[in-house]
């Protein structure tokens, strides 16, 4: 029996049944065939020739001729018989896989952010644009500013644009395009063994990142400090900026070791010089002092540069009903009489002169 002859139908026909067709979301492999202006050319082989428009023409630059590239398909047959394909639909795919892949592992990856809002900093990574917020920076890099200076924390982010930080993947949601990034989680392990390495009592040297109303933060090797607005100096502290300043680097002691943060002291590196002002008050001497304050209560009195006593308004001559506000006057000199002197709680009480 004679064998039918095959038609070029049929030949067609085998051809394509070989050829698997490309669809819409798939992810492919080809290559370069040609860069222009307005469009990169792909060559996918026996599936037909790959086009990727203008506005990925920027984040493929970096490709040449020849480059094999992997990337989506977005529509499988154009109307000029071109395949829509996406590189950085292709290369954020990936990215999301990578992002999978350090979650789990926990690793430390290095991101530098490309942008900053108050709350945080703009980072991508992979081909995934993800957010690391204030509350997740080092000691080193937050910024420790008074509450209401809004425009100075954005000033600071700013100045981390560009920088290279290493992080861990916080949280991920690919369905939400969340990215959470942690400079803290980063950086815990080393501070585990640094603070095992901290004693109460012992010297450190820092820089001062934040100088807020009730103090000085600093950051101590990584490890965030406080040096609280009574721990600045011996002598009474209204406004801790008029000691020391953002940058500068300071020597306190330790005071207390919390669970992620040290307590520190500047005025306990030195002598208190009220133990040794205050052995020339005995009571019933005669002082002469500066009136520093005035509360409904008394009046405070600056007797020597670094000993402050009170004047009780029970010592005012008219009992309790007396006004502080009208016996005296802010800054004004006056005679006194020393009452008592507690070494212990650091007090010293002062009546008024009967001498005119």
């Amino acid at each position: 029996m004679a064998q039918a002859a095959i038609t070029m139908d049929d030949l067609l026909a085998g051809s394509d049944a070989t050829v698997k067709q490309i669809t819409a979301g798939e992810v492919i492999t080809g290559t370069v065939l040609s860069l222009r202006k307005h469009e990169v050319l792909i060559d996918l082989g026996a599936q037909g020739v790959g086009f990727v428009p203008r506005r990925e023409v920027g984040f493929s630059r970096a490709l040449k001729e020849g480059d094999e590239v992997t990337a989506s398909v977005v529509d499988a047959e154009l109307d000029n018989g071109y395949s829509l394909l996406s590189l950085r639909k292709a290369a954020k795919d990936r990215g999301w896989e990578e992002v999978a892949a350090k979650l789990e592992s926990g690793e430390i990856i290095e991101v530098s952010p490309y942008d900053a809002n108050r709350g945080g900093l703009l980072v991508e990574y992979e081909g995934v644009r993800g957010f690391l917020p204030v509350s997740q920076l080092s000691a080193e890099h937050y910024p420790r500013v008074g509450s209401s200076d809004k425009d100075e924390i954005l000033q600071r982010l700013n100045a981390l644009i560009g920088q290279s930080l290493k992080v861990r993947i916080l949280d991920s949601d690919r369905k939400a395009n969340k990215l959470i990034f942690s400079e803290k989680e980063a950086i815990k392990d080393g501070l585990a063994a640094r603070f095992e390495k901290l004693t109460i009592g012992d010297e450190v040297t820092g820089v001062v990142t934040g100088v807020v109303d009730f103090g000085v933060f600093v950051n101590v090797e990584g490890i965030e400090g406080l040096v609280h607005i009574s721990e600045i100096s011996w002598e009474r502290v209204n406004n801790p900026s008029d000691y020391v300043k953002v940058g500068e680097t300071i020597k306190a002691k330790i005071i207390s070791i919390d669970k992620d943060r040290l307590s520190l002291s500047i005025k306990q590196l030195s002598q208190d010089p009220w133990l040794d002002e205050v052995e020339q008050f005995k009571p019933g001497t005669e002082v002469e002092g500066t009136v520093t304050r005035i509360t409904p209560f008394g009046a405070f009195v600056q007797i020597s540069p670094a000993v402050e006593a009170l004047v009780h308004v029970s010592e005012l001559g008219e009992g309790d009903n007396a006004d502080p506000e009208k016996v005296f006057t802010l800054n004004e000199r006056k005679s006194f009489v020393v009452l008592d002197v507690d070494k212990d709680n650091r007090k010293i009480s002062l009546s008024l002169s009967k001498k005119k």
